[in-house]
């Protein structure tokens, strides 16, 4: 165990992007939900998805050449 709080399943089912209100994606590696349709990840702290588009970090194409 990382010692990294998990974030309820449940809680996941329900939660969806404010932007787009599209459902997330959840990197448990990098403790972010990912809007794929917004290219956006909202971190997670402390357990805790932060659902605010001004603390998500943009997705750019940096990592599919």
């Amino acid at each position: 165990m990382t010692g990294t709080p998990e974030v309820d399943p449940r809680l996941l089912e329900i939660l969806v992007c404010p932007m787009t209100k599209q459902p997330l994606r959840y990197d448990r590696e990098q403790q972010e939900l990912i809007s794929d349709a917004a290219r956006l990840a909202y971190p997670i702290r402390d357990g805790i998805p932060i659902m605010l588009v001004d603390e998500a970090r943009r997705l750019d194409d940096d990592n599919g050449k």
